[in-house]
């Protein structure tokens, strides 16, 4: 179909560690879709998570990039990234939209955050430059209370709460508990067929999901 007059790509960020990728990452990712009427959300993978750097021990960003890959096989409008992946070094947001403005000109580009990140957002790297390139979402769960600094303006999008958490996943794999529905069942295969997940690691989470 052609395009029309005027039409400019609309692009969603939806930037995480994905350790494991798991099914509250994909409600967020369709809804905030469907609600601002996205043309893609990119759910792209990073390489070396700086807030998370030092607090435990974080999966191969190969074997991530396979799970989201995995995760968002056949689901419109869903891509998994590995734009940091292939830049190499740490994982900076400012960075990674800079090279979706030169990969995509003229697009529209959406960052997407949890209420944690957006919480944090001042201490982000350059996040004066990640307000400047793109339009800032929220993902919002209903009944939640934001409190979000006055310095950057927010769009918000409320999702359906799932009370889903890669850290939780990863100590279901280490303690045998079943991972069945709270991940894609091709996430769950390829978690198993690479080994993922099976020795114990400590559990804090902050940062990007």
């Amino acid at each position: 179909m052609p395009r029309t007059t005027g039409w400019r790509l609309r692009l969603g960020l939806f930037g995480g560690t994905f350790d494991p990728p798991h099914v509250g990452h994909l409600v967020t990712a369709v809804n905030v879709r469907h609600e601002l009427g996205l043309d893609r959300v990119l759910l792209e993978v990073a390489n070396r998570p700086w807030q998370k750097e030092g607090q435990r021990a974080i999966s191969a960003a190969e074997d991530r990039f396979a799970l989201v890959a995995a995760a968002v096989e056949g689901v419109d409008g869903l891509e998994a990234g590995r734009l940091e992946i292939d830049r190499g070094g740490v994982s900076y947001t400012a960075d990674t939209l800079a090279e979706l403005e030169r990969l995509h000109p003229g697009a529209e580009l959406f960052t997407i955050v949890g209420t944690d990140a957006a919480a944090g957002m001042l201490t982000w790297e350059r996040y004066d430059e990640v307000a400047r390139r793109s339009r800032l979402v929220v993902v919002e769960r209903p009944g939640s209370d934001l409190d979000l600094p006055r310095e950057v303006s927010w769009l918000r999008v409320v999702v359906p709460h799932l009370d889903v958490s890669s850290t939780d996943l990863r100590a279901r794999v280490v303690d045998g508990r079943p991972l069945d529905y709270l991940v894609p069942e091709d996430v769950l295969t390829e978690i198993r067929a690479r080994g993922m997940y099976e020795a114990a690691e400590p559990a804090r989470t902050q940062g990007r999901p």
